[in-house]
């Protein structure tokens, strides 16, 4: 179905519980995705994985499977995940997801790192972070930034030296915003605009 209403500015049309929040998000309900996979020969009918992977370790996967070799594919982002399709564990590493704008859904400016079951988001508009931790909270209901700093600390550092290191857009202030036409059509959806 559609969105046939302006209320959609006011109120998300989205729910994927027991996970938070939705499309245009970096909750989990925004960005986590089932993937399925069949390889025969290879996956084993009826496996489970439950190591993340990420949309940029695709490319990467499919080069190997088709035997590309890795220095041949110069300095493409993510990893192969043929390991976990072949039943082994591919390790801890940190993803990123960064969303530098604002989206239909309400969500607002974010980058996000998640390292293991700790997931971080970073939100531009108070520069402030939220800790999960998604093994004990997979619907990130309980923040954990002010009971563990020094890990918020250690994880935001690494997102913003991943966010200098791609060049990626931060959102600065927006002069045109005006709260007071945030919901009219065509109005800036917020105080940042991407630079």
């Amino acid at each position: 179905g559609g969105v046939t209403s302006l209320e959609w500015k006011r109120r998300p049309v989205t729910s994927n519980l027991p996970l938070r929040s939705g499309k245009g998000h970096l909750y989990e309900g925004g960005i986590r995705v089932p993937t399925l996979v069949r390889w025969p020969g290879v996956t084993k009918p009826g496996s489970t994985c439950s190591e993340p992977v990420i949309s940029y370790d695709y490319a990467p996967t499919i080069a190997e499977a088709a035997g590309i070799l890795r220095e041949k594919l110069l300095a493409m982002d993510g990893r192969s995940f043929t390991k976990q399709l072949r039943g082994r564990s591919g390790g801890v590493r940190d993803l990123f997801w960064h969303y530098p704008h604002y989206s239909p859904q309400k969500g607002r400016p974010a980058a996000a790192i998640r390292n293991g079951d700790d997931k971080l988001i970073l939100f531009f508009e108070e520069s402030r972070v939220e800790l999960y931790n998604l093994k004990k909270d997979i619907g990130e209901a309980n923040d954990l930034a002010a009971s563990q700093p020094a890990k918020a600390a250690a994880m935001r550092k690494r997102l913003e030296e991943w966010l200098r290191g791609t060049g990626a857009q931060i959102p600065a202030q927006n002069p045109n915003y005006d709260p007071a036409r945030e919901f009219e059509v065509g109005a800036p959806m917020g105080p940042l605009t991407a630079k």
